[in-house]
C-alpha cells in the first residue's frame, strides 16, 4: 500500500509531526481541521459561527490538495466543544456539501487541541482518482 503526504501552504501541522491529510488506496484521510489561519493562530475566538466557517475552509483547502473535495467525502467526524451548536451544522451541511451528504459522527468533547478551539471536523474521502 502506498501512502502519500497531503500538503498545504501554509502547513500548520507541520511543527506537530502530523499531516493535514494523507492519501491510500484510493482514499483521503483527513486530519482534524479546526478554524486555524494562515498564521497558525485560532480565527475566532469565542465565535462557533467564525470558527465553523474557517474548520470548513480548512477542510477544503486540504481536500483540493489532495486533488479530491467536498463532493468526495464519505464520512465525516465532528468534534464540538458544545452541543449547543449542533442544530448549526444542518445549514453548514446544506452551505458546504450536497446530497448525496457525508455519513457522519457528532462527538461533544471537553477540549480541543487548544483551550480556545470549538469545533474540529476530520473527514475520509474519495481522492478523485474514482
Amino acid at each position: 500500500m502506498l501512502l502519500e503526504q497531503v500538503v498545504t501552504e501554509p502547513d500548520p501541522y507541520a511543527p506537530f509531526l502530523l499531516s493535514q491529510a494523507i492519501k491510500a488506496n484510493g482514499f483521503v484521510f483527513v486530519s482534524g481541521q479546526a478554524a486555524i489561519g494562515v498564521n497558525g493562530e485560532i480565527v475566532g475566538e469565542d465565535n462557533f459561527d467564525r470558527q465553523a466557517e474557517q474548520a470548513f475552509r480548512n477542510l477544503d483547502r486540504a481536500l483540493k490538495a489532495a486533488g479530491s473535495g467536498l463532493d468526495k467525502i464519505v464520512k465525516t467526524t465532528i468534534f464540538l466543544r458544545s452541543m449547543a451548536n449542533s442544530g448549526k451544522l444542518v445549514e453548514l451541511r446544506r452551505q458546504w456539501f450536497s446530497a448525496p451528504y457525508p455519513a457522519e459522527s457528532m462527538i461533544e468533547v471537553s477540549s480541543l487541541y487548544s483551550s480556545e478551539a470549538l469545533i474540529e471536523i476530520e473527514a475520509i474521502a474519495l481522492d478523485g482518482s474514482r
